[in-house]
């Protein structure tokens, strides 16, 4: 599974990319209580695609039913609800939200096989995508889609929904999973400033417990988001070039960079007091947990820090903390010479022919559609159209510009590249080997055994 989008990963880049960010931060930290802060407004302009600023033309679908599906559920399910609403009132069409499972490749062929499939998917995995394609279950994005690509998308994000050189796909939402989210109280409770490499992030994680705070909220008992605790730490270690060939499976999961990233990232999994709940506290504790957990109990939170994207934030406004002000982030520690950046995200792609099908690919494609959900919060855009007012505070913002100004230059999520076998499904694959690394560090050789087995019968190399 090849990601085609953009190979030069260049320090100059990166280094602008967390500028953007930084700079996000540093306002959200002298802005207290003003209109960055607060999770609501939208600095005073108006988001493109609000008010009837309408930057797409939509056919009339009067009495049409669609059905899409995606693997979101609670609040993000919720927002993007919002999303098809819209549509409904822009087109007539009446669109059903399906929950699916993961892994969805498996979901979508079961609707296939019944004669039911959804008008429109959006799959969280390139993989995902590719197989769709390769069953014959995909329909070609149409003309009107296409143009709201070309306007819309840098050339890596086009390629990325791509196959074989035709477009299918369109990057409706992505993630920037390179971030750490963090306690303000607790962080100064403990008089701890958030760290810039893996050494201090150790370091802050020691003081951290040693003040009664568990240091790290791990959702071990989803194992996606130990594969991007593993990218994160492989990527700034080995490089973006290794990281590529991994990623394709051309250099095995028993290659000494995989150890070393392995024995690194034990170095955190392996501290027992820097986990909320140990080991097996994590292993046990599912992804909005590891975040609400992080920003409930005030200076004293099951946990001072959460790592995972730009999303987080939907799961914090369940709390009562504030993005900005109690919940701040910084970029992921650089483990070697720069920090990571890996991206992910989902992509829409038509399963029925039609006209409703297309118009809801061209909508998902078009500035219109991602500032509605961007201004909900939890959500970032690789549309560029989209007015950054549309996010709903400096943090989001300054993640969203930095998406952006990233063009090209990114990495995208290994595990989402792989076949779904490998790396998109609960239970087995790389998913359930790094659970069990989780529960036991110290067996570097051993796990790494079972990557190299499971993707060799997945990659079927």
């Amino acid at each position: 599974m090849r990601t085609q989008h953009g190979t030069g990963h260049t320090k100059r880049t990166a280094a602008r990319v967390w500028a953007a960010l930084a700079a996000a931060g540093a306002l959200a930290l002298t802005a207290c209580g003003g209109g960055g802060g607060d999770g609501g407004g939208t600095g005073g302009s108006t988001p493109s695609g609000q008010q009837g600023a309408h930057t797409v033309e939509l056919p009339k679908l009067t009495g049409e039913k669609l059905e899409v599906a995606a693997v979101w559920t609670g609040p993000e399910q919720a927002n993007f609800t919002k999303v098809l609403k819209e549509f409904e009132k822009r087109t007539g069409a009446s669109v059903t939200f399906v929950p699916a499972q993961d892994p969805i490749v498996t979901f979508l062929g079961t609707k296939v096989a019944g004669g039911q499939p959804p008008d429109v998917a959006l799959l969280p995995q390139v993989g995902a995508l590719t197989a769709a394609v390769r069953n014959k279950w995909a329909q070609p994005a149409g003309p009107e889609a296409r143009a709201q690509l070309e306007k819309n998308y840098a050339p890596g994000w086009r390629k990325l929904g791509a196959v074989d050189g035709t477009q299918y796909g369109v990057y409706y939402k992505a993630a920037n999973k390179s971030l750490v989210w963090y306690n303000a109280k607790a962080f100064e409770a403990a008089g701890v400033k958030p760290p810039a490499t893996w050494k201090d992030f150790l370091s802050v994680a020691d003081t951290l417990s040693a003040s009664g705070t568990a240091p790290v909220s791990v959702a071990g008992a989803d194992g996606w988001t130990l594969t991007d605790w593993f990218e994160n730490v492989y990527l700034s270690q080995a490089g973006p070039e290794q990281y590529d060939r991994l990623a394709r499976h051309e250099i095995k999961w028993t290659d000494d960079s995989v150890k070393q990233a392995l024995t690194t990232l034990g170095q955190l999994f392996a501290r027992k007091d820097f986990l909320a709940g140990g080991p097996s506290g994590a292993l046990a504790t599912e992804f909005p947990k590891s975040v609400t957990q992080t920003f409930t109990g005030g200076d004293r939170p099951a946990a001072a820090m959460v790592f995972e994207g730009d999303f987080v934030a939907v799961n914090i406004a369940q709390t009562k903390a504030k993005v900005g002000e109690d919940a701040l982030v910084f970029p992921f520690p650089a483990v070697g010479a720069k920090p990571p950046v890996v991206s992910g995200g989902d992509v829409a792609v038509a399963l029925k022919p039609g006209r409703g099908a297309q118009a809801l690919l061209t909508f998902l494609a078009s500035a219109d559609a991602a500032a509605v959900q961007a201004r909900e919060g939890g959500f970032v855009s690789p549309n560029k159209a989209v007015d950054p007012a549309a996010y709903p505070n400096d943090i989001q913002r300054g993640i969203a510009k930095a998406l952006i100004a990233a063009g090209d230059d990114f990495r995208f999520d290994m595990s989402d590249q792989a076949p779904a076998a490998f790396g998109g499904t609960p239970g087995t694959g790389e998913w359930k080997a790094l659970q069990d690394f989780l529960a036991n560090p110290s067996d570097v050789a051993g796990i790494q055994e079972r990557l190299e087995a499971e993707a060799a019968k997945a990659f079927g190399n």
